[in-house]
């Protein structure tokens, strides 16, 4: 049977980043590897970022629309998509979600036929900041809570960037959130990976690839009817990056536009040549990339698209 493993995580936290380690961990090891993205929005900008995986023994694949309303229609392309690549001859498959997704759709989904006869769950992985946001929406910390519960491994990001109290912080916070979702499982830091990602090592991955997954329940809850998480997608904005930086600055400052949680895309420099954009409230990431595509997404809760629009319009008009 083919392994299949689930890598969750908030908006921001560094999933990706993460799966670019593991999985170069995996391919090292002999594994042939498909990553299956399922991105936040009809443009899949993560898998863009993995782009440099690929090769003889890793593909990518992706499910459109993670922040799809119709949750019946996704899981059906969910599931189609994953009958076709169980006949890829993969040893294992890493699925990235959307930062918002509902955890019932995996393994609900790997328990119909014929699914269940081709894979097993290898591991289900939650990773989180180790400075993540103290003050969070129900929304948002009831999504937490859900893939917290379910991991059998909760893998901190950035902690080189974090004090012992703010990693603290962050397990207090997962076990309020599991808490108010009903869930009895509770954290404690010695139970989470904290090194920083560039000192893992194979023996570390080994541990991940082998940490299984926890039958925790919580109480299911649907937030759809408020509002909650949506994408709004800007093409071709035509900026520099001073210009686009500073928009971008003002988007997360104005709480008109929103609560936005994660600003993500691609832009040409001067020397037209592409770069990746990532940005949360408290991070700033600009790096060259090899491919792109000139798109910026906004991701966040009642977002007020007119109000954003507004940010970029000063630079536009010049």
């Amino acid at each position: 049977m083919v392994k299949i493993d689930l890598i969750t995580g908030f908006l921001g936290s560094g999933k990706t980043t993460f799966i670019k380690k593991y999985a170069d961990y995996l391919i090292r090891q002999g594994c042939n590897i498909g990553i299956l993205e399922n991105d936040y929005g009809a443009i899949n900008v993560d898998m863009m970022l993995l782009q440099e995986l690929e090769g003889e023994h890793c593909e990518l694949e992706m499910v459109s629309g993670g922040c799809c309303q119709d949750s019946d229609a996704h899981r059906r392309r969910f599931k189609t998509k994953l009958i076709s690549m169980g006949m890829c001859g993969y040893d294992r498959i890493l699925v990235e979600p959307s930062g918002v997704f509902d955890m019932d759709e995996f393994f609900d989904t790997l328990q119909e036929e014929p699914l269940d006869q081709w894979y097993e769950i290898g591991s289900v992985l939650a990773i989180v900041d180790a400075r993540l946001e103290d003050i969070l929406s129900p929304e948002a910390n009831y999504v937490l809570a859900s893939e917290a519960a379910s991991a059998g491994c909760i893998v901190m990001s950035r902690t080189q960037e974090a004090s012992e109290e703010e990693q603290q912080n962050t397990v207090t916070h997962l076990t309020r959130a599991l808490e108010h979702a009903k869930c009895g499982r509770r954290l404690e830091l010695e139970h989470v990976v904290r090194k920083n990602w560039e000192e893992l090592t194979d023996a570390d991955f080994e541990k991940i690839a082998a940490a299984g997954y926890e039958h925790a329940s919580y109480v299911k809850q649907d937030y759809s009817e408020h509002g909650g998480f949506e994408s709004l997608f800007f093409m071709n904005l035509g900026m520099d990056e001073k210009a686009l930086l500073q928009a971008v600055q003002e988007i997360f400052s104005n709480n008109a536009c929103g609560t936005v949680f994660r600003v993500k895309g691609f832009f040409k420099d001067r020397a037209d040549a592409w770069k990746e954009l990532n940005m949360t409230r408290c991070r700033q990431s600009v790096q060259p990339i090899k491919r792109g595509q000139e798109v910026l997404i906004v991701i966040g809760e009642h977002l007020d698209r007119a109000r954003i629009e507004a940010c970029f319009e000063p630079t536009e008009k010049q």
